[in-house]
């Protein structure tokens, strides 16, 4: 009678202490995680860029494909052509350039181990891992003039993608998450992250006339850039927003030899991007705020050579890794971009390259 009364007991004893245990952890986590109830909404603040499935502010305005008014490079459709012709089935068979319907892949990088690759081939990702892997940013102008046509010429037309768009007002259009393999770069795509800025690129100057349709003088004389109306308002996200370049004339400079001339990007753009190579420096250890100089310390002007290149460690154009590439351009201020991320990095200073290291404008913007 004793010993069954004992494990009674005993069981009557061990329910009642698990059910306080549960009590315990269903108290806490309600008073910890209040902020998590089921329902409730967590709103971004509008800054973040998504890195492995983590957002990350870089303290300017960033649209992520997931957005109303986003530019979604994981799906398939053509996104601007009409609906019912925009499917995969259609949009192959009308583009012949369309060759597959994802137009990105995986990072790959030989020093991943058999375990990682599987990893990262289910979109597993984490931080560390693609911390490894990034080292490099690429730096393009679209020569499509706004975001809204550069995601038409790179995803409906071309086969490309890009992580990042950054438009005329300084608008940031994320398209792809970090993590993901986009084609925009050829040889350093695995490693790189990659933006198209909005600008009609550069000339030799027997080309200079294909400036003429997107850019004009105003009634005081200045240089603005005039959207064709065929492209209705561009899709720029600020209301009666009329960009200016940096500068107000052509500026000229010579890439691979060759002389060209190109508008300056707007100094919202600038803005902006100061602000993102400072997240993505920050976010990828690896990845250096610099750009590639000489032995001088002035920036290189052409393609690096394939063994510079395979070791080459932070920001940099599509013309040093490409040598029939000339963006983002003889107009665009290295010193100036990379002087303010370091500003906002707080990193110790470091020669600029021959230039300024402030915004070269007579707009006073």
């Amino acid at each position: 009678m004793f010993l069954a009364f004992t494990a009674s007991t005993r069981i009557k004893l061990t329910h009642r202490f698990a059910s306080d245990i549960t009590l315990l952890v269903t108290s806490a986590c309600l008073a910890g995680c209040a902020s998590f109830r089921p329902g409730t909404i967590a709103r971004r603040a509008g800054d973040e860029i998504m890195v492995a499935g983590q957002l990350v502010h870089t303290g300017t305005r960033v649209v992520l494909w997931t957005d109303p008014g986003g530019y979604d490079a994981y799906r398939v459709e053509r996104r601007f052509a009409a609906f019912d012709q925009s499917s995969w089935e259609t949009s192959h068979v009308a583009v012949a350039e369309l060759t597959s319907p994802n137009r990105y892949g995986m990072r790959r990088d030989p020093q991943l181990t058999p375990q990682q690759i599987e990893q990262a081939r289910g979109g597993g990702w984490d931080l560390p891992l693609l911390q490894k892997v990034v080292d490099q940013f690429v730096i393009h102008f679209d020569v499509a003039g706004t975001s809204r046509q550069c995601f038409a010429v790179l995803h409906d037309a071309r086969d490309l993608s890009v992580h990042f768009m950054l438009d005329l007002d300084g608008t940031i259009y994320q398209t792809l998450d970090a993590k993901e393999r986009a084609w925009h770069a050829t040889s350093s795509n695995s490693r790189s992250v990659g933006i198209e800025i909005a600008n009609m690129g550069a000339y030799s100057s027997r080309n200079a006339r294909a400036f003429d349709e997107w850019y004009s003088r105003d009634a005081e004389g200045k240089i603005r850039i005039t959207i064709p109306s065929r492209f209705g308002d561009g899709g720029i996200r600020t209301p009666n927003f009329i960009g200016r370049p940096a500068r107000p004339e052509l500026v000229s400079g010579e890439i691979h030899g060759q002389s060209l001339m190109q508008y300056d990007f707007t100094p919202q753009q600038y803005r902006a991007l100061i602000h993102l190579t400072a997240a993505l420096c920050k976010t990828f250890p690896k990845l250096r705020c610099n750009y590639p100089r000489d032995p001088a310390g002035k920036l290189v002007l052409s393609k690096l050579p394939d063994d510079e290149l395979n070791q080459y460690q932070g920001v940099l154009g599509h013309y040093h890794v490409q040598r029939n590439k000339v963006d983002p351009g003889p107009a665009f201020q290295w010193g100036y971009v990379i002087d303010g991320a370091r500003e906002l990095l707080r990193a110790p200073s470091m020669p600029a390259a021959k230039g300024s290291s402030r915004l070269l404008s007579s707009h006073g913007q």
